[in-house]
């Protein structure tokens, strides 16, 4: 079965997803939104790098909307305009397309969510009888479905820890990068990440997601963090970070399970290799680890690379083809807003 596909956003994720998307013997590019007006009125074809394919890139949403597709593939950025992200998840779930997303973490475990920012886009999938499935790397499979399957193969755990270590210096987004986290800004200047709640409104759904597939009961989820400054003035993709700026941040969510920490999501974030070496290093300097103290006692590392021989490259276009495999199960699921625990067969039930 061949399906239509209309892909929204060409930033980041958005442009791995277009070129997988022309190139998947299963999808059927037949539509593309752009932010940009450089793009619109350009071949998808060629925004890909790939040959002309007759598919005209717009910015209007009611025109990418007219067209008829079995599911869009939503990959704005949504840091900094959640709500306008999700009036757009409604739109399209109103016009009767399913919808297989990245850009919303707080969507990627519905149930844990606030139900005043989830209860518009699951009455419109409801109404129209279309499913909407947000994942990526993470949140998403390198934190909820990688840990889920290993879980399955334990006969209990005493603590599982799920890390993100990377040297963001090649990310290009600097929305992210300068205003979310505040990299390069002066460490009294508290980052929006970390501001009380945040990491749990981001995160959270991870740590409730993997508990419920446990059986367990979560009775609080703690947030701890830690930044620290540049050593010396240094260049990177987007600019230079000055010595006595933030360089480096690392933080902890731990889900409290009888007491103790039992699930923790960390990510160790800096913007050179050298900058605390102290903290964790991942397989080749980069990468998601996941360790799980228990029986059997289980190590995993792994390490994306694109193309060009780039981690955050490797890590993007993982996001999209998250996303972009899920398609058939999401058009044949039930009406609503799913997650990964309605895609995956078998979890690790009352490991904790």
């Amino acid at each position: 079965m061949t399906y239509k596909v209309i892909q929204w956003a060409t930033g980041n994720v958005g442009q791995h997803a277009l070129h997988a998307i022309i190139q998947h013997p299963e999808l059927e590019l037949v539509g593309l939104w752009a932010h940009s007006e450089t793009k619109a009125g350009k071949d998808a074809g060629e925004l890909a790098g790939l040959a002309a394919n007759g598919i005209i890139a717009t910015n209007s949403i009611d025109e990418v909307l007219a067209i008829d597709a079995d599911v869009v593939c939503y990959t704005a950025n949504a840091d900094v305009r959640p709500f306008e992200a999700l009036e757009d998840l409604i739109k399209i779930a109103q016009s009767g397309k399913n919808i297989v997303s990245t850009s919303l973490p707080f969507l990627t475990y519905p149930p844990q969510a606030d139900p005043g920012f989830t209860q518009g886009l699951a009455d419109a999938c409801k109404a129209a009888g279309v499913s909407a499935f947000t994942s990526g790397i993470d949140p998403g499979f390198g934190n909820d479905l990688l840990p889920l399957t290993l879980m399955s193969v334990c006969e209990k755990i005493d603590s599982l820890r799920v890390l993100e270590i990377l040297n963001y210096a090649t990310y290009d987004q600097a929305v992210t990068l300068f205003d979310i986290m505040a990299f390069g800004k002066p460490m009294d200047e508290e980052p929006l990440l970390l501001m009380p709640g945040n990491l749990s409104f981001a995160w959270g759904g991870v740590i409730q997601m993997l508990a419920d597939a446990a059986g367990a009961e979560l009775q609080e989820i703690k947030e701890i963090h830690e930044c620290a400054p540049a050593p010396w003035d240094f260049e990177m993709a987007l600019g230079k970070i000055e010595k006595g700026s933030r360089a480096a941040m690392r933080f902890e969510l731990q889900g409290i399970i009888d007491g103790r920490p039992a699930i923790i999501i960390e990510h160790v974030s800096r913007l050179h290799q050298d900058i605390c070496p102290e903290w964790p290093q991942g397989e080749g300097g980069n990468g998601y680890r996941i360790e799980i103290e228990g029986s059997p006692k289980i190590h995993v590392d792994m390490h994306l690379e694109g193309v060009d021989g780039d981690h955050n490259t490797g890590g993007l276009l993982a996001s999209a083809m998250r996303v972009l495999h899920a398609i058939p199960q999401v058009v044949d699921a039930e009406p609503g807003l799913i997650s990964t625990l309605d895609l995956v067969k078998v979890n690790g039930k009352h490991v904790f």
